[in-house]
């Protein structure tokens, strides 16, 4: 059977499916399915095919979920001009089974170069649901987020193997779409758009920032890693009463090479409170380098995750604002980008991070 092509969810027939799951190892015939779309991506677009099989296969899953470019033109604009969608299909391919992290199985995915149309055939985690950035985390939650951390950034530390990918962001060989001007630009818009929204210190952090910060800037003199650079509830799953896995991590369009303590400050920036951060940081970040050190990093002292995570905290002010005016709008994305500005804006306060520009 040939392998399958790249295709949107409307031109997808059971013939397609059933060589999806072939390719993932699974010797079934899907007869009939339904679709439906599933999630809240900004960038691209999740589709659940629920399936019927002509005869019964021990293993075939009930139902996968497909991920494909948004049909939103902004959104899949930024996708392709970003490279997120190249980006993510390549971690399935050569990362994903030995980030230590948990990610989905993937069945099947492939992206054309050239156009960037993709497609990520995955298995369908429910009844585990997907996290809200809007609605936050617990705290017994943000720990086992900050040991799924510290795998990811444990499984290449220091590891410039990397350096050969060339589409993982912040390697020697990484396309830099993104320049201090465009930055700058883009913040200036947002300062517009958003007027009404924009609390006086998230514009002197962002007037700041876009004066100084170089997003191309490599930190060789910090240990590096595979970083996720989007990590925030919106990109994961996590169980319920009725069942899944504790944890999974979705949508790795973002993948850099870079410092580990960026996700930890993205994360607790934006899926706890400002109030329920300072009263737990600590205690966090010790488990975070406990973490590190049980999986064999070494000569990364506590004082070293404290330096690289104030450093940090300006990735989620800045995914924020740069998000917010580069896909397409809608109520809730408004509402979960303010959410992720004003958390990081505390956060780089509260640690006097504007020092490290």
């Amino acid at each position: 059977m040939s392998k399958p092509d790249i295709r949107r969810p409307a031109d997808i027939d059971a013939a397609w499916l059933t060589r999806v799951l072939r390719e993932g190892g699974v010797d079934a015939d899907v007869k009939s399915f339904t679709a439906r779309n599933v999630g809240t991506g900004q960038i691209g677009e999740s589709v659940r095919f629920a399936l019927d099989y002509a005869r019964d296969v021990e293993g075939a899953p009930r139902s996968i979920v497909g991920k494909f470019p948004s049909p939103g033109e902004e959104s899949r604009n930024t996708g392709k001009t970003l490279g997120n969608y190249w980006r993510e299909v390549n971690f399935y391919k050569h990362l994903a089974s030995t980030a230590l992290i948990s990610t989905p199985r993937c069945y099947f995915t492939d992206v054309d170069d050239e156009t960037h149309e993709f497609v990520l055939m995955m298995e369908d985690l429910a009844p585990a649901e997907q996290g809200d950035q809007l609605k936050g985390v617990s705290l017994e939650t943000a720990g086992i987020v900050i040991d799924e951390a510290a795998k990811l950034h444990a499984s290449h530390w220091q590891d410039d193997s990397i350096d050969g990918y060339a589409w993982v962001s912040n390697t020697s060989g990484a396309a830099k779409p993104i320049s201090p001007d465009l930055v700058k630009m883009i913040w200036q818009g947002f300062t517009v758009k958003y007027a009404d929204r924009l609390t006086p210190e998230a514009r002197h952090v962002g007037e700041a920032m876009t004066e100084k910060f170089d997003v191309n800037r490599t930190r060789t003199d910090r240990p590096r890693c595979l970083v996720h650079c989007d990590f925030r509830p919106d990109n994961m799953m996590f169980a319920t009463p009725a069942g899944g896995k504790p944890i999974t991590v979705l949508d790795w369009q973002s993948i850099a090479y870079s410092t580990g303590a960026t996700d930890v400050a993205y994360f607790l920036g934006g899926a706890i409170t400002p109030e329920e951060r300072r009263a737990n940081e600590k205690a966090l970040l010790d488990r975070y380098h406990a973490g590190l050190v049980k999986l064999g990093v070494t000569n990364y002292s506590r004082e070293d995750v404290l330096q690289d995570y104030a450093a940090g905290t300006f990735q989620l002010f800045i995914t924020a604002f740069f998000a917010a005016m580069v896909v397409t709008q809608t109520a809730r994305g408004d509402d979960m980008f303010f959410c992720m500005l004003n958390g990081a804006t505390a956060q780089i306060m509260d640690h006097d991070a504007l020092k490290h520009l």
